[in-house]
Order: structure tokens, then sequence, then C-alpha cells
């Protein structure tokens, strides 16, 4: 599979890593494994790059379940003028093309600074019942010392025999592929890289799930709320599956969680 790509920006700014994550708001707070402080010595300060990067990166894949016919879903899928602006928050969203949106992905505690990661995407118009959201730049802004590239596809297919009130059923697959570049700035060289590179790829998929199961249960709660349908059963579970740090084919990976 071939996924048609928009170049991120690209910056030459230094951005520590991220030693634990708390969102006030987009991401709940986590259990993912810190960085030791002792690994790093003296006071965190915004050093300037080494040169070199350090790559963070996560496949993922999940379902859901929309009570109507492709068709009706399509159009839906198409209008994310409003969808995607309702279902997005509390994350913060600013449309910066007829198909973009700059996103604020949530607030997070690096290293002893406050960040707030933002990334554009491009939502394409569904095509032959696949609907891709891809990076693109955000005008005017330079991202703080990493560059996001992101790209996500989702399949609309017929599902099983809908359940009474329900006339219709389309199953939503998707998959995800998203990587992190960050340039490494001096003060992590002391820093083992496995460390850097396990703990970095551990919080991308924490993230990755948190938003995953909001945004999941938001849209199907927008989709059937705005076309009064019932909400299909598979609306009590959580389908996502995450082979991060390597690549992740389609169907069940290392964790499901429902």
């Amino acid at each position: 599979m071939t996924l048609n790509s928009t170049p991120s920006a690209q910056n030459t700014g230094a951005l520590p890593l991220t030693s634990a994550a708390e969102d006030a708001g987009a991401v709940e707070p986590g259990t993912a494994t810190p960085l030791p402080q002792e690994a790093i010595a003296g006071e965190p300060s915004l050093a300037p790059p080494t040169g070199e990067t350090l790559v963070l990166e996560g496949f993922y894949a999940g379902k859901m379940d929309m009570a109507a016919d492709i068709d009706t879903v399509g159009r839906y899928l198409n209008s994310h003028r409003g969808w995607f602006t309702r279902c997005a928050q509390p994350m913060q969203v600013e449309p910066i093309s007829d198909h973009g949106y700059a996103l604020v992905v949530g607030h997070f505690s690096v290293l002893g600074y406050e960040v707030e990661p933002k990334v554009g995407l491009y939502l394409s118009p569904l095509d032959h019942q696949v609907y891709r959201i891809d990076t693109m730049p955000v005008p005017g802004y330079v991202p703080p010392g990493y560059d996001v590239d992101f790209h996500a596809v989702m399949w609309l297919q017929p599902g099983p025999e809908a359940t009474p009130p329900a006339i219709a059923l389309t199953q939503v697959d998707w998959d995800l592929s998203l990587a992190v570049k960050i340039h490494m700035p001096r003060l992590l060289n002391s820093v083992p890289r496995s460390l850097l590179k396990s703990s970095g790829d551990r919080l991308l998929n924490q993230v990755v799930r948190q938003v995953s199961k909001r945004l999941t249960r938001k849209v199907q709660e927008d989709f059937h709320h705005s076309h009064h349908l019932p909400l299909p059963e598979s609306y009590r579970g959580h389908y996502f599956w995450s082979n991060w740090g390597r690549r992740a084919g389609h169907g069940p990976q290392d964790n499901q969680s429902q």
C-alpha cells in the first residue's frame, strides 16, 4: 500500500526529549516510563542541536462501526468542517485551508519546559471508499526542534448484518503510521540512545492510544447523534492495535484493548 504524503514543515531548532507526559486536556495522565533524571547531568537548558536526530515511531490499527450505509458515512467524512473541529476537542483545531487544519495535540512537560506540539493535517476527499489524512505544513509556524510525519488511512466496507433498529452497518478500518523526528540537543549526549528511543516510543504509543480511544468514541457519537441513529453495539469497545517501533500490517498486533 502506498500512502500519498505531503512534506512536513522542517526546522533546525532544538527541543529536549520529554521525560514525562501529562496532558492538560487532550491526553490523560499516563504511566509512560520517564527518563531517569540521574542520566541527565546539569540543569535542563535549550542547548544547540548536535546535528543528530532521534526518530520516534509507531504503527497502529483500529476499527469502528457506523450504523448507516457506506454512502452516508462517506458524505459525513467529507464534511470535515463539522465533525473534525467538534470531535478533536479538547485539542485545539484551526482551519488553514479547504482541507487542512492546524492541530495542537496537547500540553506537555518536557525536561522542565512547557510545550504544545502543533501539526498540520490534510484531510483528502474520499476516493473509492478510502479516506486519507496526511501531514502538511502550517503556514508561518516553525516547529521548535521536531518534525512530525503522520499518515492515516481509513477503509470503508460493508459490515456484518445490522442489529435492529439499524438497517445498515459500515465498518471503518484504519491504519496510522506516525514518526516524530527530534533534532538532538547537546544536553542529551550523555543519555544512551537506546534509552531515549525506548522511552520515547513508549510515550508515543501511550499518547496515540489515549487520543485514539477518545476520538473514536466522539466521532461515533457525533455521527449517530447528527443522523438520529442508534449507536452500534461495538461502541462500548475500543478496538486498537499497536506495533510501535516496527511496522505493523493489518489485523491484531501486539496490544488490543476493548
